[in-house]
């Protein structure tokens, strides 16, 4: 008796195909042949299919088939089996306990890349929809390159008029700031005249002071020389009283005796000398006072040049201040008013830009629009020289002369639009042909 055990197996086998389906397989076979006459084969076979197709629909499918029973070979006669029972005790093979969760794992997977399939087919037909559009409206855009071109041309004139005006805004502005430059200094130059002016005054009130404490220190002086010239005179008035007594007495005294006048007549020498002396001090006295009440007199006329000169600086200061006054006025009203041009130029030159940028955006839109339909000419193109079925390709054109509307859509679902206003519409149908491929 012969016995022989057979064992294949195939697994992770996957793969892509053009309709995006993806196969895996799993087989095993054991076949228990006892002698050459008679055999007995075990196959099980399980084979999962997953496909994806684009318009929304997926396709999962799955078969499992097990089969098991005896074959014969034809004229050959069935003879006696013999089996060795020590080979029908149980095989002990261990199972791999993580076997389920790889499957479980290759399965979400394999839904996944299915899932990733089916949404790149998806696009890719979306794709294939949007240049057969793309192409129609290129052909339509082709209809009106006149009309186009002719806006194109008064677009660039309207933006170079614009460009003129904002050169010219430009060189007004450099024109203000110029001008407002110039007034700063002013202002500059007359606050610079203000405090020198005021620096002036400061310098002729200190001196005045000085001045000031000058004569009332010479008023001082002079009240107390004037005291000692009262003192002077009142010791003089005395030493003359005295003088004259003396006199009077030695007077009564010579009527009495000669002698005595000559006995006395040194006394009479030193009285002299005494009043010489009192003679000569009052005078220097009177002299001193004359010299006091000059330069009382000469300090009395410089306080009233002083007056007047401080009331010159301070009419000087009060005419300055008001001249200043006033030209920081006609300065702020200057600039008030060129910060008014400069607000107004600013908000011109924003206008002006944003008119600009409209039209470009307008431009813009336009440039894509011809270039989208340059493209749509060319995938027509390309596909009728491919050949296809029929499609049906609505576009919806505007004859505004700044603004437009555009806007296609297909049979398939997808569209496109654009967002500007309009204001009047020509709606244009055509029919092309379009070849759609099953996947």
């Amino acid at each position: 008796m012969s016995f022989q055990t057979s064992y294949s197996a195939k697994s992770m086998s996957s793969g892509y195909s053009s309709s995006g389906s993806m196969r895996r397989s799993f087989s095993s076979r054991s076949a228990f042949v006892p002698q050459a006459s008679s055999s007995r084969t075990m196959s099980v076979q399980r084979s999962a299919v997953i496909g994806g197709a684009s318009g929304s629909v997926y396709g999962f499918g799955a078969g499992s088939s097990y089969g098991f029973g005896p074959s014969f070979a034809s004229g050959v006669p069935i003879t006696a089996v013999t089996l060795n029972q020590s080979l029908l005790a149980p095989v002990k093979l261990d199972i791999d306990p993580n076997i389920q969760a790889i499957r479980t794992q290759e399965k979400e997977q394999i839904k996944t890349l299915n899932n990733r399939f089916a949404s790149f087919i998806d696009k890719v037909r979306f794709l294939e929809q949007q240049n057969k559009m793309l192409e129609t409206k290129w052909s339509l855009l082709q209809e009106q390159t006149t009309t186009r071109s002719n806006i194109s041309g008064m677009f660039e004139a309207y933006i170079a008029a614009l460009r003129r005006q904002l050169d010219g805004l430009g060189n007004e502005k450099v024109k203000l700031e110029g001008d407002l430059k110039n007034m700063q200094s002013l202002v500059e130059d007359f606050k610079h005249k203000y405090e020198n002016e005021i620096h002036k005054r400061s310098e002729a009130e200190n001196e005045f002071v000085v001045l000031k404490k000058d004569v009332d220190a010479a008023y001082m002086t002079k009240t107390e020389l004037e005291v000692k010239v009262d003192v002077l005179q009142d010791e003089i008035n005395f030493l003359r009283a005295v003088y004259e007594a003396e006199l009077l007495e030695l007077q009564s005294q010579i009527k009495d005796t000669s002698v005595v006048v000559e006995i006395d007549n040194s006394r009479h020498l030193d009285m002299d000398s005494i009043v010489a002396e009192y003679s000569e001090d009052l005078h220097v006295t009177k002299a001193k006072i004359a010299e006091l009440n000059r330069m009382i007199s000469r300090l009395r006329n410089e306080i009233e040049g002083v007056k007047g000169q401080r009331s010159t600086l301070e009419l000087q200061i009060t005419t300055a201040e008001q001249d200043g006054e006033k030209n920081v006025m006609d300065a702020k009203l200057k600039i008030k008013k060129v910060e008014e041009a400069l607000q107004k130029a600013k908000q011109d030159m924003a206008h002006q830009v944003r008119q600009y940028q409209d039209l470009m955006n307008v431009k813009l839109a336009l440039d894509i629009e011809i270039a989208t339909y340059r493209k749509l000419l060319e995938g027509e193109e390309y596909r009728l020289s491919s050949g296809g079925g029929p499609s049906t390709v609505h576009v919806l054109s505007s004859n505004s002369s700044v603004n437009s509307h555009g806007g296609f859509s297909s049979s398939s679902g997808y569209g496109y639009g654009g967002s500007l206003v309009g204001s009047s519409s020509v709606t244009k149908s055509q029919t092309v042909s379009s070849s759609r491929k099953v996947y």
